[in-house]
């Protein structure tokens, strides 16, 4: 997962108590969707980098993650502004699973103005270069995250990471085999919301 990731699942650990998107600060974003085209970032940096302009927690309508099985009521902004570089992040939890029947799995989504080849170059030892809807994308698969996988997708401003930690339905570890299964489909719909 790397640093990012690393950063990302210790603002998971500390937003416990963040504030869900469904605050009164959303009617006023929600005001502006409905009279501009392009939102202006909750979150900017003085690093020179482009603004972040998608944003996971407002961009990625509800139904598409009600629909892989996430409850979108419950998820929680998780934004990580650092000067150098700002995430906008917005997190999902699914332990709703009985053990031997069916799994649980905890979703971050990150969109960050870090480069690709930035990324590329941290994590490329454990990173297959891909293409996700004509999109430059990697899949990372860091044997030492056990049960976690993820999908760093190209933008114009930067990066957008998809993150997923598998809660097996059992005992110990999943399999390596099980870590990443469904998670393209899921990926592919979210790299659909994201401008070309």
């Amino acid at each position: 997962m790397g640093r990012w990731g690393i950063v990302a699942l210790a603002a998971l650990a500390v937003m416990g108590t963040a504030c869900s998107p469904g605050s009164a600060d959303d009617a006023a974003v929600g005001d502006e969707t409905a009279t501009t085209t392009t939102r202006t970032p909750r979150i900017t940096d003085d690093s020179g980098r482009p603004p972040v302009t998608f944003d996971p927690c407002y961009d990625i309508p509800d139904d598409v993650m009600n629909a892989a099985g996430y409850d979108a009521a419950k998820k929680e902004i998780a934004d990580m502004p650092m000067g150098t570089h700002t995430f906008l992040g917005c997190t999902y939890d699914n332990r709703d699973h009985i053990p031997g029947v069916r799994r649980g799995y905890g979703l971050n989504i990150l969109s960050g103005n870090v480069t690709f080849e930035e990324e590329r170059a941290k994590n490329g030892h454990m990173a297959t270069e891909t293409s996700i809807g004509g999109r430059r994308a990697l899949l990372e698969i860091n044997p030492a995250d056990r049960n976690t996988c993820a999908y760093v997708l190209q933008t114009d401003f930067g990066l957008v990471i998809v993150s997923r930690l598998y809660y097996a339905d059992h005992a110990g570890p999943a399999p390596q085999s099980e870590w990443c299964a469904g998670l393209i489909e899921l990926v592919t719909k979210i790299e659909s919301f994201i401008d070309k």
